[in-house]
């Protein structure tokens, strides 16, 4: 009799670990060019920035925005002529400025707004600046529910308020406290304090101090919020400039002296010459360096994912999830009676 030979048992297929992509085995693919193809698509069609200057006359906003972007793109002004009569309300004017610097191109929109803290009563005249902002986000929404809507929706949005405060260094106004309460939720608002060489070094610094302080005590969230650091990294860099950085001690000036055989922008005093871009003068540039060389986009980016989001949401839950009626949807609903 023949022994049984048991039958051989198979292992079990172990399915192979997939081989990890690499450029070894592929060669180059090319996913780092996307940086170069963004920036030839921005040169092409350029961007848009606005920015609002909000303060009482006076403190050289329109000073500073031109320093800010080396160019005259602000009415120039140091305050009201004697032929020309204080607003009664305030008022909001927006000039436009394309500007160029390597092939870039920014459309560049300043938004002034005379008027706001020269009266005798300035209550609730923060009120049409806020209109202002939200009939910006109103105009982008109904672009947007367009059935034919543009390939590029024209950007009239405010990215950025820059609030100027009065160099007291005793305190904030009640003003600026209420202005920056009701209009920090509908905007990036940087608050700076203006013409900071009318103060010792130890006084700004106090002044600084203080105003972070009042700020903290009244819940006023001024940018970068705390709320909208991405990561650790951002965090870090954040948080250095919220706590020692802000609010921006500054001096604005269009007018060039020679020091020490250069050319600088500066403001003659009997003192010397105080150099817009000298760090131990005034902090200048360190507000350039933050609204345009690192922030920037980041300020349009929280204007749009945040502001105008947080505008579009509450719009829409008041229409019933409904789109708001545009001009173009009236008439089709016109033509269907």
């Amino acid at each position: 009799m023949s022994e049984l030979v048991p039958e051989s048992r198979q292992k079990p297929v172990v399915p192979m670990k997939p081989m990890g992509i690499n450029a070894n085995l592929l060669g180059y693919i090319g996913i780092d060019t996307i940086i170069e193809q963004m920036r030839k698509k921005t040169m092409k069609t350029g961007f848009d920035f606005n920015i609002m200057v909000v303060g009482q006359s006076g403190l050289g906003k329109s000073t500073l925005v031109n320093t800010l972007f080396k160019s005259q793109v602000s009415r120039k002004s140091s305050g009201w002529n004697r032929e020309e009569k204080i607003p009664k309300t305030v008022e909001i004017k927006a000039i436009g400025h394309v500007i160029e610097e390597g092939g870039v191109k920014m459309k560049l929109t300043v938004i002034d707004t005379p008027g706001f803290g020269d009266q005798i009563n300035n209550e609730n005249c923060w009120e049409p600046i806020e209109k202002y902002i939200n009939e910006q986000y109103e105009k982008f929404l109904k672009e947007e529910v367009n059935i034919a809507r543009k390939k590029r929706i024209p950007d009239t949005r405010v990215h950025c308020c820059l609030y100027f405060i009065s160099p007291t260094g005793h305190s904030l106004r009640p003003l600026d406290l209420e202005f920056m309460k009701h209009l920090s939720k509908v905007v990036n608002i940087i608050p700076v304090i203006a013409k900071a060489d009318t103060m010792t070094l130890e006084e700004k610094t106090e002044f600084k101090q203080r105003v972070r302080k009042e700020l903290e005590v009244n819940g006023i969230e001024f940018y970068p919020q705390k709320e909208f650091d991405e990561d650790l990294e951002d965090k870090t860099e954040n948080d250095k400039i919220r706590q020692e950085s802000m609010p921006f001690a500054v001096v604005g000036s269009d007018k060039e002296y020679q020091v020490n055989g250069k050319r600088v922008l500066g403001r003659k005093t009997p003192w010397g010459i105080i150099e817009v871009e000298n760090l131990t003068h005034c902090e200048f540039a360190l507000l350039r360096d933050f609204v345009i060389r690192t922030h920037l986009q980041d300020l349009k980016e929280v204007t749009h994912n945040i502001h105008y989001e947080t505008y579009r949401a509450k719009r829409l839950n008041d229409n019933g999830g409904l789109p708001p009626m545009t001009s173009e949807t009236e008439e089709n609903h016109e033509s269907n009676l």
